[in-house]
């Protein structure tokens, strides 16, 4: 191995694995350092280094300096190919691991090789990926050879390989879609400021103008819906809502909230709650199917949203001033001032900053750590009441299906009872009536006819009789 030789390998290296050439140059060090104590001994030091820009190999044993070419003569080449080969494979792996590592929270495509138990493997450029099925949207299904696009959502390595996990169900796959179906995200226009999701139902998406003159949510939706319209269609039917972004949170909150049509939004910052008043119309519309509405507007403006009516607000205020004064050491003032910044049970009370509780109603501490535990046990109470509640409800529903299925099986039973019943009826009379219809009507033709045949044949016979007694009569007159 000559000093141009190296060189060349560890251009080629470089070149076709995308190793850095210094990389390269260590693992050869370190594969002629492995083969060398082969045959040196493993005690022996051996230093092997090789001048980066001429490719000349020098090399020491216990401080000795050997000859270059009988040192890489003596060496066995088999074990310097194997670490050679190794020590490749680490940098090609750890180069892999760093590209990947770059791009976590990217989008990236590529094709689907193969399913392996609902886990879809994707061959990008130059690694396998995998797309876990807890990963994929709900509901959507690829085929081999499909063409998939995904972010990265996580890198590690996994023995000489790296392992790249591909996700569809975060709301990073949903960002970069946007940035790539409208310029204006890109050139910092339009900001997508906030987002939350639920793969394979609903996304909302927060965005803002930076330029008064543009539309942030008819730019992204496009002419004719034709942006989101693509959008939608990758995330395989996604409802996506567009929400202008606002920095009050009196105006967010009734925008993440639409289509309802919001009255009022109490802030409870001391809880970080949003109280949101609605008309009994439009209490199901903002609360969305299994509360779906309401979840992904909290998450997008970061605030627990409760959806009430004017009644149900009223009625809450009412039983926490009662439940709060009914405590010991808590005055009515105290109770009510409470239920000003928010707190509605004993769930919200247990949660209190002590300094926050001193402050409102001038208590000491040992008054304040007593308050907060009555609060605790009484939530406790409810807590336990509701799943009792819960438990006897769900109970319920179940008799309740039970009955419905055993109603419906006897109803079943009963018509197929009638079913037969009748049956039977309409075949005793078929039977009857053929019963009838039979025997003695074509009886009595049949014996008319021999009668009448008996009577022709006697007629005949007289008049034969009559006729050979006629000339008997007139010979005995001649005579």
């Amino acid at each position: 191995m000559n000093a141009n030789e190296v060189l060349r390998i560890v251009d080629a290296i470089h070149r076709d694995k995308n190793i850095d050439q210094e990389i390269v140059f260590e693992g050869i060090e370190a594969a002629l350092v492995s083969a060398a104590k082969k045959h040196y001994g493993e005690e022996a030091e051996i230093v092997v280094q090789i001048d980066r820009k001429t490719g000349e190999i020098s090399a020491t044993c216990d401080g000795e300096a050997l000859d270059s070419e009988e040192t890489i003569g003596r060496i066995g080449a088999q074990t310097a190919k194997q670490v050679m080969i190794q020590k490749i494979r680490e940098a090609e792996r750890d180069a892999l691991y760093d590209e990947y590592t770059d791009l976590v929270g990217e989008m990236v495509s590529g094709i689907v090789q193969r399913y392996e138990g609902g886990a879809a493997t994707v061959a990008l450029t130059n690694v396998e990926a995998i797309l876990p099925r807890s990963e994929q949207i709900p509901g959507e299904s690829h085929h081999v050879n499909e063409r998939v696009r995904g972010t990265v959502f996580e890198v590690r390595k996994s023995g000489s390989r790296v392992k790249v996990i591909l996700s569809r169900a975060r709301p990073q796959l949903v960002q970069r879609l946007f940035e790539q179906e409208i310029p204006e995200i890109i050139d910092g226009v339009i900001e997508v400021r906030s987002m939350s999701r639920e793969p394979g139902y609903r996304s909302k998406v927060a965005v803002s103008s930076s330029d008064q003159r543009v539309d942030c949510v008819g730019a992204c939706v496009g002419v004719r819906g034709n942006r989101i319209k693509n959008i939608v269609d990758e995330l395989g039917g996604e409802r996506i809502d567009i929400v202008r972004w606002d920095d009050n949170l009196e105006v967010l909150i009734p925008n993440a909230l639409q289509p309802a049509e919001v009255e009022q939004v109490i802030l409870c910052k001391m809880l970080g709650r949003a109280i949101v008043l609605v008309r009994e119309d439009q209490l199901s519309l903002a609360i969305g199917r299994r509360g779906q509405n309401v979840r992904l507007a909290s998450k997008l403006s970061g605030w627990d949203i409760e959806i009430m009516t004017q009644e149900e607000l009223a009625e809450s205020i009412d039983r926490a001033v009662q439940g709060f004064s009914s405590l010991d050491g808590v005055e009515m003032d105290v109770a009510e001032r409470l239920v000003e910044e928010g707190f509605l049970s004993y769930d919200d009370l247990s949660v209190i900053e002590p300094d926050a509780l001193m402050e409102m109603g001038g208590l000491s501490a040992e008054q304040v750590d007593s308050i907060v535990e009555q609060a605790e046990a009484k939530a406790e109470e409810a807590e336990k009441a509701a799943s009792e509640a819960r438990l006897l409800k769900r109970e319920a529903e179940r008799q309740a299906v039970q009955k419905e299925k055993a109603d419906a099986a006897a109803e079943a039973s009963a018509a197929k009872a009638d079913t037969d019943e009748a049956e039977i009826e309409a075949q005793d009379e078929t039977k009857a009536s053929a019963e009838e219809g039979t025997p003695e009507t074509e009886s009595i033709p049949e014996a008319d006819g021999i009668a009448e045949s008996d009577n022709v044949v006697a007629e005949t016979t007289a008049v034969h009789e009559e006729q050979a007694e006629k000339p008997a009569a007139s010979s005995e007159t001649e005579s």
